[in-house]
């Protein structure tokens, strides 16, 4: 049985995207794209909408005339390693990327459940649109969120606003562009 995190940067003002839905101001540095690659180590399972999906496809292998970085190479095979549940309405089997991952049309929590109970380890939620029936219904054990020195005022929320959450922090880290890192595990 495994245990259902959920990941986002954000901006101080709780945005994971702008009012125009751009999420570019939260690129991460190279020492925290370093911590992103340490962190996905134990991941066993991801879930995730269709638009994070198509975004990550990026990582399958770097665009013509690009050369990656040594982390960029690791996160990638680590991503790619990943088996996922891509939750889509609007994408068919074929538009999956590798055979290991898995479509469903709308993630109830019934289903979240039994991923979470068939999963050996970390299962990552990804997106805010994506986790938030998760977190409202108290399924979430784990929440690790970066957040980006930038106040965008409005846009898509990292956290359901119509939910109240207990939380104690387990791990908290400062990096030198001012963005921080913050751990937390529900009570």
């Amino acid at each position: 049985m495994g245990t259902l995190t959920y990941t986002a940067t954000v901006s101080v003002d709780g945005y994971a995207a702008d009012a125009s839905g751009d999420f570019n101001w939260s690129a991460p540095s190279e020492e925290v794209f370093r911590f992103h690659v340490e962190r996905l180590e134990p991941v066993a399972h991801e879930v995730l909408g269709r638009r994070t999906y198509q975004l990550m496809e990026y990582w399958q292998s770097p665009p013509e005339g690009e050369s990656w970085s040594a982390d960029e190479h690791e996160f990638a095979r680590l991503w790619n390693a990943i088996p996922q549940t891509v939750v889509s309405s609007t994408l068919a089997v074929d538009d999956l990327i590798s055979d290991r991952d898995r479509l469903v049309p709308r993630l109830d929590l019934g289903t979240l459940e039994r991923i979470v109970d068939d999963t050996p380890g970390q299962v990552e939620i990804f997106g805010p649109t994506t986790a938030s029936a998760a977190i409202r219904a108290g399924m979430v054990t784990d929440f690790r969120l970066f957040v980006v020195p930038k106040v965008v005022g409005g846009g898509l929320r990292a956290l359901p606003p119509d939910t109240t959450l207990e939380l104690e922090l387990v791990e908290h880290r400062v990096f030198e562009n001012g963005t921080t890192y913050s751990h937390y595990r529900g009570r």
